[in-house]
């Protein structure tokens, strides 16, 4: 193989916008992917970001099940041709094989691709639990109960484990609790008439991926001794 034609490969395997000796100066820039499964096992999803002026900017999404080149490709389900983010569906569990994604901007500066290889387990992150609801108790306690997120399919096959933040008013960091499999938990040694704000955050229960972002803020009405009404997520940060 000549030396021109093998540095051309080289750069081609490794990445590297391909062009010809006429093109611009300056490279393409590569496309910027993210990939994450919040519905797992039913789908991956993935979002990316356009290298240049987006108005002139066209993609091709596909994937394959292995790294080889030579597998098979598949489309990537788009709701709309302009859209910047796609969906992997059926996803098959515990593959030995990577997936990769393929995405390919086409642009006035030429075509370049980014190739993310990724295994479904690793990249599980779900969304926040829902509906955060607080509920005083006797004793100094305070009782707070969640759901799953609705986009989590299976939680009764594929389990969430969670964590519980809280911080009293004026606190400056949070104390964490968890994880626990259960909705629910019960803070002790609460302050009678303090003001509390309360997050939760859901994993995977053996670990993989990551865990959720932090729910949407759970705050108290600022007295727990005699209260009776549980208090209402607020779309708010923690004081």
């Amino acid at each position: 193989m000549a030396p021109r034609l093998l540095l051309v490969f080289v750069l081609c395997a490794t990445r590297l916008p391909c062009r010809g000796e006429e093109g611009p100066r300056s490279a393409p820039i590569q496309p910027r992917v993210q990939c994450w499964s919040s519905r797992y096992p039913i789908a991956v999803d993935c979002v990316w970001m356009a290298p240049q002026a987006a108005n002139s900017t066209s993609f091709i999404a596909t994937y394959r099940l292995g790294v080889a080149a030579h597998g098979e490709s598949r489309p990537c389900l788009r709701p709309a041709p302009e859209s910047n983010h796609c969906t992997i569906p059926e996803v098959l569990l515990f593959s030995m094989l990577p997936y990769v994604l393929n995405v390919t901007a086409v642009h006035p500066a030429g075509v370049s691709s980014t190739f993310l290889p990724f295994v479904p387990e690793h990249i599980i992150k779900p969304d926040p639990p829902e509906s955060v609801t607080l509920s005083p108790l006797p004793g100094r306690r305070l009782g707070v109960q969640w759901k799953p997120p609705s986009s989590w399919p299976f939680p009764e096959i594929f389990s969430l484990k969670y964590w519980i933040r809280y911080k009293h008013h004026g606190a400056v960091h949070f104390r964490q609790v968890g994880p626990t499999e259960a909705t629910s938990f019960v803070l002790s040694a609460v302050r009678p008439h303090g003001r509390y704000c309360v997050q939760v955050s859901a994993q995977e229960l053996t670990g993989s991926g990551q865990p959720s972002d932090w729910s949407v803020s759970a705050i108290t009405s600022g007295t727990l001794v005699g209260e009776r009404r549980g208090s209402t997520p607020k779309e708010e940060l923690c004081p």
